[in-house]
């Protein structure tokens, strides 16, 4: 594995201990032949599936699954040539169905697939400044027909609201308070309409994004939070708070997909606001001043941007953490805030 830089590994505030490992599973006829297996995998490698058969069985063939996914099927108890190439970055749960004398045993293992990428420092440069309602508990923030839209959560006030005002002045276009029982998180706009999750209460909400009416109330498909949201047109791409990014349908709010988000060899928990940008996703990392950008594909970081000089800029005393990605493309520059911020920075990126 490569040595990455220890300086991403303390801004993301993992452990070194936060390693693979692997999984057995109990049999008493067949297990893996798994004596030379990693803890971690990159994906530019391969593994030579096998079964020990220390009962000396008559094997007729062995079928082998990777996360439920059938890989291939071998005659005997030849081994199996399994490239990793394809399969999304977290742990693989490999399974084989082995067929012998007319009846069938299963055995189980895991690795563990992390990055191959080294994370590049990118750095920011500050447009403007721009001030941001402290009474604000940010969780969304996005650019619509120029205009930006902000989701609070419930703050100070106890309130939850979506809102679309002038960043430049701070005046309020239009608002709309959700119900006290709802804590207000990610945004975005698909098809001319506004979706919005909420915490806990796995409950979101489709508006019509010109009336604000409320056309839908959706309930999540997993058992899941809701944190933040973001969309490349055509799919929405929705965060639960761990190292999870889900892909969901917006016409049936169905997930069809996921990515885990590692940096090297470690998953990055707390994913939260989200922003596509340019085919990326810039995500915030809850309670930890920066954000990672990741490739959708397959949940690699491949950039980190440090704002916690922008944090330390920060005069009202209650502020808490960023918690604000809003990209611009008429200005192509980026809008960052955070959760009672008294101030909006707009900035621009480079390596």
């Amino acid at each position: 594995m490569k040595n990455y830089n220890f300086l991403f590994i303390i801004l993301l505030g993992i452990t070194l201990s936060n390693c693979g490992s692997k999984k057995k599973g109990e049999n008493s006829i067949f297990t893996f032949d798994d004596s030379k297996f990693s803890a971690q995998y990159q994906s530019q490698e391969e593994l030579k599936l096998g079964v020990l058969n220390p009962n000396t069985k008559t094997v007729d063939s062995v079928e082998y699954y990777n996360n439920d996914l059938k890989i291939g099927s071998i005659k005997g108890l030849e081994k199996l040539t399994f490239e990793l190439k394809n399969q999304r970055l977290g742990y693989q749960n490999l399974k084989a169905i082995v067929y012998f004398e007319g009846e069938n045993s299963v055995a189980t293992t895991r690795i563990e697939l992390v990055s191959n990428v080294t994370p590049k420092a990118l750095k920011y440069t500050i447009v403007n400044t721009y001030p941001h309602d402290t009474a604000s508990f940010t969780e969304g923030l996005e650019f619509y027909k120029d205009t930006l839209y902000e989701s609070t959560g419930s703050g100070n006030d106890c309130k939850s609201y979506l809102r679309k005002y002038n960043y430049k002045t701070g005046e309020i276009y239009k608002q709309k308070n959700l119900d006290s029982i709802y804590f207000g998180e990610g945004i975005t706009f698909v098809n001319n309409k506004i979706f919005q999750l909420t915490w806990q209460n796995k409950t979101g909400f489709i508006y019509n994004a010109n009336s604000w009416k409320l056309e839908k109330t959706f309930t999540y498909d997993r058992d899941i939070e809701g944190w933040g949201m973001t969309n490349d047109g055509k799919n929405i791409y929705q965060s639960d708070g761990t190292e999870k990014i889900w892909k969901m349908n917006p016409d049936t709010q169905k997930m069809i997909d996921y990515v885990n988000v590692y940096s090297g060899d470690y998953k990055i928990p707390k994913i939260n606001e989200l922003e596509w940008i340019n085919g990326k996703i810039y995500a915030n990392v809850w309670q930890k001043d920066l954000i990672a950008v990741v490739n959708p594909e397959n949940g690699t970081v491949e950039g980190i941007l440090d704002f916690s000089a922008l944090r330390k800029s920060i005069q009202f005393p209650q502020a808490e953490v960023l918690n604000g990605i809003a990209y611009n493309p008429k200005t192509k520059t980026i809008f960052i805030t955070g959760k009672q911020w008294d101030k909006m920075f707009e900035i621009t990126i480079s390596e």
